[in-house]
């Protein structure tokens, strides 16, 4: 069939027309020539692989969201590289460092980084929607009130920082390794303000569909960082301490170089227009959508650690609990892949819904679903054909490398259903669903996918493989009721009371 369809494009096809009663021929008002009683109309067709491409895809949707979330998923991971290069550094001074440090940085994600993240996503609501409705002083004033909510938030997770030591031996970590840990955390204390107001920022410009100047941004203090965590650790004093010392240097670096842009460029002229003290009588709206923006990424962290944790319960703990450790950043690591499509999705119905357009953001939506799904295929086919080269770089062991290559095809399929859950969480936070899906995740992860995990692995005693199909449950429950949730959705209503 493509063989014909090709042979007929942009050929003149010559048809027989009546006379009308009159018996003269007029001028063709399809726009082709006709004589006498023939008509003469030229048909260009696009080949079949083109139709087959706009019907599954919006092209130029789907080329605007990809553009716009290929600098969201450099910038994430550019910023995801600053802590782990400084515990590469530290984990080189010995083997008590290298346990310290990891557990530390895992500490600081779960109680603090993870945390700030999830404030900054009421941003993603209050500017999307403000930047649709071309309410731009607003977005300004929600800026400033999320910068305050999160420097409040920034003075509680410090006093947790500084008590790491006695609350990681509360909850049965070896004595050195807690030591070890609580110096390390409260160095990183500078670090959480930082990144606090950089997650902020990045709301604002992602908001804003500036993109781009934030990879640079971000990369710029990522080289900085890798030269001073080596000068602070190997040639002062400070050893160990300078690694944890380096990230909250480069965190700041990188706050002043983001708001230096913010102010001083002009297209924020409108959605920036200076400090003001009408910002506090905002902070109770961000905090509605702030809390429980947080709990959703908190509570989904949380869940991963939870499956570390209970492999190590488990029987040859040390081999299982490096196997799951394994999948969780493997999954960690495929999501922050797709978590471009994500802000993509959260940006574009946020845009739309406050500009009053309804259908373009169910359409936007829709288009961030199908990419989603492409772009996970393309990582679970690479993890297929090269899961012994992956595991490889983790560990030597034969072993675990053996029991990985078993776990794929699982992963395959948590890696699928965390990028749908993914994007449809991007769609909850453009629409102001976080508390509605603060419900769903407690439910999912929780009840179910933890429970089921749990049983699975001890009772019928499926171990790592149980834990990772209760993941599975929970996964495919929180997807199909996000998608349920957004079929139902009156898009029309929405928008009208944004």
């Amino acid at each position: 069939m493509e063989g014909i369809s090709s042979s007929i494009s942009n050929r003149n096809i010559v048809a027989a027309l009546p006379r009308d009663l009159s018996g003269t021929a007029g001028s063709s008002s399809d726009g082709g020539e006709e004589r006498g009683n023939v008509i003469i109309v030229n048909i260009t067709s696009t080949s079949s692989g083109e139709k087959w491409w706009k019907k599954v895809l919006e092209v130029e949707e789907a080329k605007q969201q990809v553009l716009f979330s290929l600098p969201l998923i450099l910038t994430n991971g550019f910023y995801y590289l600053i802590p782990l290069i400084s515990v590469m550094f530290a984990s080189h001074l010995g083997p008590l460092q290298l346990a310290g440090a990891t557990l530390a940085n895992s500490w600081a994600t779960v109680t603090g980084y993870a945390f700030l993240i999830g404030l900054s996503g009421a941003l993603e609501t209050l500017c999307g929607q403000g930047f649709g409705a071309n309410l731009y002083k607003m977005m300004g004033i929600h800026l400033q009130a999320s910068c305050i909510t999160s420097f409040l938030f920034s003075i509680l997770i410090s006093f947790v920082w500084f008590n790491t030591e006695p609350i990681l031996v509360f909850l049965g970590q070896d004595l050195e390794i807690a030591e070890t840990a609580g110096i390390y955390t409260k160095f990183l204390i500078p670090s959480i303000f930082a990144f606090g107001y950089i997650q902020n920022i990045l709301r604002f410009l992602q908001t804003q569909s500036v993109v781009r100047p934030a990879v640079l941004l971000s990369a710029i203090p990522l080289v900085f960082h890798i030269g001073i965590t080596y000068c602070l650790v190997h040639l002062t004093p400070l050893g160990f301490k300078g690694a944890p010392i380096a990230t909250s240097i480069t965190l700041w670096i990188s706050f002043f170089m983001l708001a230096a842009y913010v102010l001083l460029a002009r297209q924020f002229n409108l959605t920036w227009q200076g400090f003001s003290t009408e910002s506090f009588s905002y902070i109770l709206t961000n905090l509605k959508l702030s809390l429980p923006s947080a709990a959703m990424v908190c509570l989904e962290y949380w869940a991963f650690e939870i499956l570390v944790f209970l492999a190590g319960l488990m029987p040859n703990s040390k081999s299982t609990t490096s196997l799951i450790a394994i999948c969780v950043n493997t999954e960690t690591i495929a999501y922050n892949v797709t978590y471009g499509l994500s802000a993509s999705a959260s940006t574009r119905v946020s845009n739309e819904l406050g500009g009053g357009h309804p259908e373009q953001a169910k359409s936007a939506m829709v288009v961030s679903l199908k990419l989603s799904v492409l772009l996970a295929t393309i990582v679970v086919m690479a993890l297929g054909f090269g899961h012994n080269f992956w595991a490889g770089l983790f560990t030597d062991n034969s072993a675990i490398i053996k029991s990985f290559a078993s776990m794929t095809p699982l992963l395959a399929i948590s890696i699928m259903l965390d990028s749908l859950q993914g994007v449809l969480s991007g769609v909850a936070r453009g629409c102001g669903w976080q508390r509605m899906v603060v419900y769903v995740n407690l439910i999912t992860f929780y009840l179910v996918g933890v429970t089921v995990g749990s049983l699975l692995a001890f009772k019928m005693k499926l171990y790592v493989k149980g834990l990772w199909i209760g993941l599975i449950c929970g996964l495919a429950c929180q997807a199909a009721t996000l998608v349920l949730i957004t079929m139902c959705t009156n898009w029309h209503m929405i928008a009208a009371v944004v």
